[in-house]
């Protein structure tokens, strides 16, 4: 009997694929992956659009602008022979996300034929025979993948929102029969969900985009959900930032997917890093995903545990783990190889694979809500110090998706916070053991803060939950660290499990979206006003409700003094305990009777805190979008730009003579020294901000403002801060005709807001692409004049939230 290792080694030697002297290409070739002769792929010219996400429909500041691409082919490619022959071709059109069914022959995909606006789905067989279109509407439906029970789930514009910080619109997961009926949406998504694809456990593993309360653009990670869209949990990178990981796909025979990391905010198609995650540490270690081949790639599939594929655009390449790579073909020269603008998308076999594993539907489709379970609310990272008993209530939030976009910031909403509107549906019970049960609205984006006996923050929920209906979904604790092995004794029943679920209970609420000249100024008038205003100005702060070019003085005042600690747009995931909204604001500090014996009422007071635990916004309306604004980026419209305006000129000179020598000072309302939005040494809490044009120019009562209070005597009715050489008042008197130059700037902007009033103004009409979408939702009449359409924007928000997201005509 022969030695076991030397039988082996003889295995070893007589099976050439194994052998490290094979190539790759003989590998593939082998059958080592399985029989297969074709690959097929899409080609299309590149996105115009730099963001991953902005290659579908149009762009929101016209619908005359489509965001999708063109030379639209499917194409196979025989490795073996190296022929290539064309399945479908549409010069006109755009083809995308190729998707072979588990027979190997019928390929699903997403196509916009030449001279229509929209993808939908459509297969057809690998002959090209038989091309079927699934879906229709004014909708796009892209990124289809086959589900093992015959039904496919694909992502889609039918959500009706669009990005919130960009001009393009949203897509979310959908599921539908394979003839594409019995359409379901099954994520709550107020962002982008991408690349859907099934685990061999029958899960389905996505990016999904988010920033409640924190970085927009450092936050897209790998999510998994069932196929009936229950169990949203996280997979890979949520708690922290980076890169974008998308277009993620198992690996056949081990438990690791392969992915894209497409660093930053990502890049153009879905383009970075191919790299291989293993989950086996827990979804909170970034040393899980290890790149394979780094340079700028597209579209990972896994033949085996060690044999990958993807493309450059114009390549396809062969890679191990170790990164080794070949070439596997080219895009031919006839097909736009040679061209600049037309590049080669997602390469998959052409070949049957086995279906994953088919999970029942837990839904009851018939229920408008769904609940969730938390055994102990302190069971939550960064919650040292906290003791059992301190939670009594969870706040619960709905984040409420956007209808239009007009930019890249989060302006008017916030100044530097949040680029979305929450709305309070209430509070629900904590039990003593820190357990909480609760019913809760189904296909709803979800967050919660616990809050403590006095009402104020402990803890804020920096993410989004959902629950499909009927579902029944439990936690631990709030994001529990998912690499923490603890050894869990056997517990007595919660009491919050003993006792049912809760309803949620709005008693208390002031508002459910909060508006701060409807909401906050007033609260400000009764309790701070009389020593902050525009002429006591006490520490130089002027809270009064006058308008500046974009926000109201009293608004901006609060977050420039650092009175509100609201989550703003940083990169941080995990503050600690009573270190947001209304636990950590210093602005609590000044309504308890400690500043100056300011006390407000207990109304004012909740007033203060449910403004802070609400994301803190400025306008309560969507509404207030791309419209009420004097100057700002171009991304906006309209601009209203105040450069070259006949007033501005001689300000500027006065300016330049009489108050550059001292310090910067905006020339014109549109300028934007010394403050920006989105800077790394962002200067909203410093010094700088403070002298922007937001609070020098008072757009309400133009003499009020500091551009011109500040120069001018007290004798005269100024505040006589910029004195000259002798240390006299810039302005002696209004008659100076440099006052008079700087006042008529203000007064000729005020002008321009009053043409185009703001939300709370009198005769407010919203952006154009507004009326243009909430026409095309059935909010507002086909036959809306939007230059002329007044409106409750209120109202009309609130009818667009209500919306049925699940119908889907």
């Amino acid at each position: 009997m022969r030695h076991p290792i030397y039988m082996l080694l003889l295995l070893y030697l007589a099976i050439p694929r194994l052998s490290a002297a094979s190539s790759l290409r003989e590998r593939l070739a082998s059958g080592e992956c399985g029989a297969l002769d074709e690959i097929v792929f899409a080609t299309r010219t590149v996105s115009e659009d730099p963001h991953w996400y902005a290659n579908l429909s149009y762009f929101g500041r016209s619908a005359e602008a489509p965001a999708y691409s063109r030379c639209g082919r499917l194409i196979a490619y025989n490795f073996k022979n190296g022929s290539y022959r064309v399945i479908l071709s549409d010069p006109a059109g755009s083809v995308r996300d190729p998707c072979v069914h588990y027979d190997g022959r019928t390929i699903l995909f997403s196509y916009r034929p030449a001279g229509e606006e929209h993808f939908h789905l459509y297969t057809v067989n690998a002959d090209g025979s038989e091309l079927k279109q699934l879906t229709t509407g004014g909708y796009d439906d892209i990124e289809p993948a086959w589900l093992p029970d015959g039904d496919i789930v694909f992502v889609s514009t039918r959500c009706r929102r669009w990005v919130n910080c960009w001009v393009t619109q949203v897509a979310t997961i959908y599921r539908m029969k394979a003839d594409g009926s019995g359409m379901r949406m099954i994520s709550a998504n107020p962002e982008h969900d991408n690349t859907p694809w099934v685990l061999p456990d029958g899960r389905i593993l996505y990016m999904r985009w988010e920033y409640v309360d924190r970085r927009q653009v450092t936050f897209h990670h790998l999510w998994t959900m069932n196929p009936d869209g229950t169990q949203h949990q996280i997979y890979q990178g949520n708690t922290y930032p980076g890169s974008v990981y998308i277009d993620a796909k198992p690996i056949p025979g081990t438990e690791d997917v392969v992915l894209i990391d497409s660093p930053g905010h990502g890049r153009r198609d879905h383009g970075g890093i191919v790299s291989v995650l293993s989950t086996k540490g827990g979804p909170d270690n970034r040393a899980n995903v290890k790149p394979v081949a780094k340079g700028n790639f597209f579209d990972p599939w896994a033949f085996g545990p060690d044999l990958f594929m993807f493309t450059d655009g114009k390549n396809v390449f062969l890679c191990n783990r170790a990164g080794k790579r070949e070439l596997l073909c080219r895009l031919p020269a006839e097909y736009g190889g040679a061209g600049l603008g037309v590049m080669l998308y997602e390469p998959r076999p052409l070949m049957p694979h086995p279906r994953e594993r088919i999970l029942a539907d837990r839904t009851d489709l018939s229920s408008k809500t769904g609940e969730f379970y938390l055994e102990n609310v302190l069971e939550s990272r960064s919650m040292k110090g906290v003791k059992p008993g301190t939670v009594k209530r969870l706040m619960v939030f709905e984040v409420l998706p956007k209808p239009i976009n007009f930019s890249g910031g989060m302006e008017p909403l916030t100044f530097g916070g949040s680029f979305s509107l929450p709305r309070l549906l209430g509070w629900v019970p904590v039990e003593p053991d820190g357990s909480a049960y609760f019913k809760a609205p189904a296909l709803k984006a979800l967050f919660f803060v616990a809050v403590d006996a006095d009402g104020r923050a402990v803890k804020r929920m920096q993410s989004f939950t959902q629950v499909m209906p009927g579902e029944r979904q439990g936690c631990v604790g709030c994001h529990e660290r998912k690499t923490a092995n603890t050894v869990r004794r056997v517990k007595p029943v919660s009491k919050a499990l003993a006792r049912g679920p809760s309803e949620i209970d709005p008693t208390g609420r002031l508002f459910d979206v909060a508006d701060f000249p409807r909401d906050m100024q007033p609260v400000l008038d009764r309790a701070c006003v009389k020593c902050h205003n525009p002429d006591v100005r006490k520490a130089g702060l002027d809270l009064c409700g006058d308008r500046g070019p974009m926000y109201s003085m009293g608004y901006l005042g609060l977050i420039l003094w650092g009175q509100v600690l609201d989550g703003r747009n940083l990169a941080e995931s995990d503050w600690p305990p009573y270190a947001r909204g209304s636990g950590g604001s210093p602005l609590m500090k000044k309504i308890d009777g400690s500043h100056h014996g300011v006390k407000v009422s207990e109304r004012d007071r909740r007033m203060v805190m449910q403004w802070l635990d609400a994301s803190a916004p400025y306008a309560g309306t969507y509404a207030a979008l791309g419209s009420g604004f004097v100057g700002h980026h171009k991304s906006h419209r309209p601009y209203n730009s105040t450069w070259g305006r006949a007033p501005n000129v001689p300000a500027h000179q006065t300016v330049k003579s009489r108050c550059a020598a001292c310090h910067t000072t905006p020339h014109t309302v549109s300028d934007g020294t010394p403050i920006r939005f989105h800077r790394k040494d962002d200067p909203r809490n410093g010094r700088a901000g403070r002298y922007s044009r937001h609070l020098i120019f008072n757009l309400t009562r133009p003499e009020k403002s500091m551009y011109l209070m500040a120069p001018l005597a007290k004798e005269a009715g100024g505040l006589g801060l910029c004195t000259n050489a002798q240390g006299k008042a810039v302005f002696a008197t209004k008659e100076d005709p440099g006052y008079a130059k700087l006042l008529a700037v203000v007064e000729d902007a005020k002008k321009m807001l009053d043409a185009d009033p703001r939300f709370d103004m009198p005769n407010f009409c919203p952006n154009q692409e507004y009326i243009r979408e909430m026409k095309r939702y059935g909010i507002l009449p086909q036959d809306a004049d939007p230059a002329r359409c007044r409106i409750d924007p209120y109202d009309v928000d609130r009818r667009y939230w209500s919306l049925d997201w699940t119908d889907l005509k």
